[in-house]
């Protein structure tokens, strides 16, 4: 991988990134509760507390792999 190509993958990774955050800001000004989906498990017990995002990670995992799919052929 030359300077050049890395260059590229560093600013496109910034830019998903900023996309991002700026969605998962914009959700929580909505009043989406992004992070406490349905379907998200969330158990507590009198010694702690456990919490797996399962819906928030595949809401999360779709619109990274189409913001991807999407600049791969752009760049094509």
């Amino acid at each position: 991988m030359n300077t050049e190509n890395l260059a590229r993958l560093l600013i496109f990774g910034g830019l998903i990134l900023i996309v991002v955050g700026g969605g998962i800001y914009l959700m929580g000004k909505l009043g989406i509760p992004f992070g406490r989906l349905p379907g998200d498990i969330h158990i507590e017990g009198k010694n702690g507390s456990f919490y797996f995002p399962v819906v928030t990670s595949l809401l999360v995992s779709i619109i990274l792999t189409v913001i991807v799919n999407l600049i791969a052929k752009f760049f094509k």
